[in-house]
């Protein structure tokens, strides 16, 4: 029977252990199990690439990861996910994954058919560029994850990180939980090809249960996390429209800011640099983020500067390239630039004040409706750069419908918008009508509860005896 080594404060494995080392562990091996969590994006979502404050609470639904050597040279990866039951087993060769990353993401989409493995898969040329760590032997892989796909609640970095952390056990390489989320990172950017920010990862890695990870993506740096009071509680709704990191949606917003932060450059004659198709931006001023301008001072000296919209052909032949190393312009693309440049400007103050307000007296009910106004304000400059959907509009109107005589505060769409889940902002009590709304304008999936993320959860080993 499979045993685990005993570790101090180690927690017991639950049925979902159980299950996978009874189904897919090799009993001849030694494996190592790891857990991450999803995360619901409070308030922040896609400034994080720009910079901003973001507020994240990590779920209490997870992703285990389970992996063991192999003597073949050869790395299977295996999906419990229930939505991937038609190819839920990928098999590649090791000495295929050590290679520049281009390569091996081209080698992970030769097969399309494969191509989710590349979250689990694409965490080996991370390691081996970035931890000097190979597994030329092979390595099974097997994840089991309840965080469910295509919601806006971070099943890819859950996945990433489980198995980023279980590989590091695995190779007795001890890892903090920020450089954790930063090599995790690298795998959604550079192998699977998806330009999100850092504030998944960072959640999924380093939260705490029940608190919300204050982070400050310029690029990561941890601040102190805020408290949840005891009278309000955070949900989130599945509208039941799937979303995702990679959707043309999210990638032109993500361009269109960085086309105005180059622009806004050009405006105050700070010194560019353009070497292999991007920008160099010396911003002595705001630090190379556009967090960091003010709303007053955007709008002041620089919104009316900037084009509402803009072909990528025309940007490329007036301004050369941005400052974003994960993202390309297409020069027969329309990107919007003046609404995406602000986004992250408005919701970085937006965050601060939300922060703030969470300190204050939340049981007054004009405190807690504040911070309701700040989610809606949100929601609303979502829409504004086109990541909005029928679906969440719904949720969030359902909301503000019945508003704080009965207990509900404020909504918003979450992570890369475009469908996915709405955030909402409650007292305990009011759970009852956060069901129903789920049930008459979402899917009926409600997330609740929380739990540590992937640094602060134990790492099990375990051996057949």
């Amino acid at each position: 029977m499979w045993h685990s080594d005993p570790q101090p404060a180690q927690l017991t494995p639950d049925a979902r252990i159980d299950a996978l080392l009874a189904a897919y562990a090799d009993p001849l091996q030694p494996a190592w199990l790891a857990r991450a969590p999803g995360r619901l994006d409070v308030m922040g979502g896609i400034a994080d690439y720009s910079g901003s404050l973001v507020l994240q609470l990590p779920l209490d639904v997870s992703a285990l990861a389970l992996v063991q050597p192999r003597t073949d040279g050869q790395v299977v990866v295996v999906s419990r996910a229930s939505e991937l039951q038609n190819h839920y087993r990928a098999q590649f060769s090791a000495s295929a994954l050590t290679g520049e990353y281009p390569a091996v993401r081209n080698y992970l989409r030769r097969q399309p058919q494969m191509a989710w493995a590349a979250y689990m898969a694409g965490v080996l040329p991370v390691l081996a560029r970035e931890a000097n760590l190979h597994f030329p032997q092979g390595v099974t892989i097997v994840v089991d994850s309840s965080v469910p796909l295509g919601k806006g609640v971070s099943s890819s970095a859950a996945v990433e990180v489980a198995t980023m952390r279980a590989l590091l056990a695995m190779a007795n390489h001890p890892c903090d939980g920020r450089t954790l989320a930063i090599w995790s990172q690298m795998v959604e950017n550079h192998i699977v090809g998806a330009p999100c920010g850092i504030m998944d990862q960072m959640t999924s890695a380093c939260g705490r249960a029940n608190q919300l990870l204050a982070l400050r993506c310029q690029p990561a740096e941890l601040l102190d996390p805020v408290v949840i009071p005891a009278d309000l509680m955070v949900w989130g709704i599945d509208s039941g429209v799937r979303h995702a990191v990679s959707g043309a949606d999210y990638g032109s917003v993500r361009v269109g800011a960085f086309m105005g932060y180059r622009i806004i450059a050009d405006l105050t004659q700070t010194p560019v640099t353009i070497t292999d198709g991007r920008a160099t931006i010396a911003d002595t001023r705001w630090g190379g983020y556009l967090a960091n301008l003010t709303p007053s001072e955007f709008s002041q000296s620089y919104a009316d500067a900037l084009p509402l919209q803009m072909s990528g052909a025309d940007f490329v032949t007036r301004y050369g390239a941005t400052s974003d190393a994960i993202t390309t312009i297409d020069p027969q693309r329309i990107y919007a630039v003046r609404q995406p440049t602000y986004h992250p400007i408005a919701e970085h103050h937006r965050v601060r004040t939300f922060g703030q307000l969470l300190a204050a007296d939340t049981q007054n009910d004009q405190v807690a409706e504040l911070l309701g106004e700040l989610m809606y304000q949100s929601h609303a400059s979502y829409s504004a750069c086109g990541l909005g959907s029928a679906a969440t509009d719904a949720i969030v109107a359902a909301v503000r419908a019945l508003g704080s005589s009965h207990g509900l505060f404020g909504a918003k769409i979450t992570g890369g918008g475009s469908g996915g889940t709405v955030a909402v902002l409650g007292r305990p009590d009011a759970v009852a009508h956060v069901q129903q709304i789920a049930q008459t304008h979402g899917s009926g999936l409600v997330f609740a509860g929380s739990s540590d993320g992937a640094a602060f959860s134990p790492v099990w080993c375990f051996n057949y005896t």
